[in-house]
């Protein structure tokens, strides 16, 4: 199938993002290279978890070496099947296990980069939840041979109540399930009366932002509250309640999971993998409906004995031979998957890849023969250390300063700034015959 022409907008998009080290947030398919078996396991699980099932994967790799593309590969894989998908940064503010509130702004940064296929910026929870009210009051109304304004009329609200309990009160996992209804219904309400404030307080709780019992009572007459002892709960109640109104799954992609490894007290991260290993447990046993979980993580996040998920026993049993990889093999289909480097082959077309999006993103018709890139290709594995630090990021990042070099420095050709950007003695001339001589610089 024809790759889709990337519009200027997009390019820039893509490039802005690869120039400041982070992965796009769309269009990643554009610069994904090497990692058709990866792809086709993210499309298989997928699948599955259209027909109820639940999993959970680690990715892993060092600094820079794709672990983040991974997940925003099977953010766009996953939205094109009408999933409903979370990507989020594990930070030291936001983790699994806290009794201060970091647990429960874990919670509520997965609730704020909930995205839909038709609305990408993230926020989307009020969206999901309106287009379904909209829906279920046509679909009530049309049973019930009335209007959808007399549903609004509070004589027959309880219809529409009776719906509504009966979706949440049908979740495999029950903790939360009644006070979801009693906030989806209440946002209904709020609609029928034109209440915009009633509203947003029910998508406040959702969110998990009414923090005392006191003002959920208050707002909503709801009795309890999302915290830190329970938001697992209320993510396995979210993914049911998107299974049943309609969308596949959901699926939450965690980046940054080095700050667990990176957190001081063992105390501390052993709690944090407890955590982990109950998402494990009710994932790996499909007790977690739709819910597909994903971590970006680097090796001694996993595998380090003294202070990684492997000093966890109960994981480092679940894992099994997992943590004792053999180098050279690849296995997609385990939990832990380490992502092997790009060959020189990948890595050169993705750097033919990013010089078409580079001229679409600046309208230019920049030129780099086969024979520059791979002198480039060269350059940065020439460079003291390469084999310790060179990754993919790097390779992206400094290939585009070149060609932003290359665009305003007109009078110098690529493999001039090549010469001077790695501070290198010699660099490619072009003769008049197309043929290219190397030369010294003196």
């Amino acid at each position: 199938m024809a790759e889709k022409k990337l519009r200027k907008k997009d390019a820039q998009a893509i490039i802005d993002s690869l120039e400041a080290g982070v992965v796009p947030i769309k269009g990643v398919q554009h610069v994904l290279v090497g990692r058709s078996n990866e792809v086709e396991e993210i499309i298989a699980t997928l699948q599955k978890l259209e027909e109820g099932t639940s999993d959970l994967r680690f990715w892993v790799g060092d600094f820079g070496s794709g672990k983040s593309f991974v997940l925003r590969t099977i953010e766009s894989l996953a939205l094109q099947k009408n999933f409903v998908v979370s990507t989020i940064d594990l930070t030291p503010t936001r983790r699994f296990y806290d009794s201060s509130g970091k647990a429960l702004a874990l919670y509520n940064e997965v609730v704020n980069k909930i995205t839909i296929k038709n609305n990408r910026n993230g926020n989307a929870i009020e969206t999901i939840v309106q287009q379904w009210i909209q829906g279920l009051l046509e679909q009530i109304a049309a049973e019930n041979e009335l209007a959808v304004s007399a549903l609004l009329e509070k004589s027959n609200w309880k219809l529409v109540e009776n719906i509504i309990l009966k979706t949440t009160h049908s979740f495999y996992s029950s903790g939360l399930s009644y006070e979801f209804g009693q906030a989806l219904m209440k946002y209904f309400e709020g609609i029928a009366e034109d209440d915009v404030s009633l509203q947003i307080e029910a998508i406040r709780w959702i969110r998990g932002d009414i923090t005392t019992k006191t003002e959920a009572s208050k707002e909503l007459g709801i009795k309890n509250i999302i915290n830190d002892s329970n938001y697992l709960i209320a993510l396995k109640n979210l993914a049911e309640l998107f299974l049943k109104i309609g969308y596949k799954g959901f699926v939450i992609n965690f980046d940054e999971s080095v700050n667990l490894y990176k957190l001081p007290r063992a105390l501390t991260r052993e709690k944090n993998y407890e955590m982990i290993l109950n998402l494990y447990n009710e994932t790996k046993t499909n007790e977690a409906k739709g819910l597909f979980i994903n971590f970006g993580a680097t090796k001694n996040t996993v595998y380090d004995e003294r202070r990684g998920l492997a000093s966890y026993g109960a994981l480092k049993t679940r894992f099994g031979n997992e943590l004792m990889k053999v180098k050279g093999f690849v296995n997609v289909n385990s939990t832990v998957i380490d992502l092997k480097p790009l060959t020189p082959e990948e890595i050169f077309i993705l750097l033919k890849k990013l010089l078409e999006i580079y001229n679409s993103a600046n309208q230019t018709m920049l030129v780099v023969d086969d024979r520059a890139i791979e002198e480039y290709m060269e350059a940065q594995l020439n460079r003291p250390g390469a084999e310790a630090f060179l990754t993919p990021r790097a390779v992206i990042k400094d290939y585009i300063e070149i060609l932003s070099l290359l665009r305003q420095n007109q009078d110098y050709s690529f493999s001039q700034i090549l010469a001077e950007r790695f501070g290198r003695k010699t660099f490619l001339v072009e003769k008049d015959t197309d043929d290219h001589d190397e030369i010294e610089i003196y």
